[in-house]
C-alpha cells in the first residue's frame, strides 16, 4: 500500500451511520411487507431518530450521506419526520378478526 492510500479502517466509519440507518430501514420494511405495518412503520420511524441522532452528535467530517444540509435543519428534518412516522404507526389500527 502507498502511504497516500486509504486503509479499510479510515474509509469504513464515514459510511457506518448510513448503513445503520440503511439497516433499520431494510428491517421496517421487511416487517411491513410481511403485514406487520406497526412494526415496519416503527422501526422505519426509530431510523429516522437514529440519523437525528448520528446527525447531532458525529462531526460534519465523518457523517458522510446523513448531511444535506446543515447540521441544525438536518436534525430537525430527521427529528420532525421521525415523530411524524412514530404517529402513524401508533394510529395504525390493530387488526379485527371477524
Amino acid at each position: 500500500m502507498s502511504p497516500r492510500s486509504p486503509d479499510l479502517r479510515s474509509r469504513l466509519p464515514l459510511h457506518l451511520p448510513i448503513g445503520m440507518v440503511a439497516v433499520i430501514v431494510v428491517v421496517g420494511m421487511v416487517r411491513v411487507l410481511t403485514q406487520h405495518w406497526r412494526q415496519g412503520a416503527l422501526l422505519i420511524g426509530g431510523a429516522l431518530l437514529v440519523a437525528a441522532v448520528f446527525r447531532a452528535v458525529i462531526p460534519d467530517d465523518r457523517i458522510g450521506l446523513l448531511a444535506v444540509r446543515g447540521r441544525s435543519v438536518d436534525v430537525l428534518c430527521y427529528s420532525v419526520l421521525a415523530a411524524l412516522m412514530i404517529v402513524v404507526a401508533m394510529l395504525i389500527s390493530k387488526p379485527t378478526l371477524v
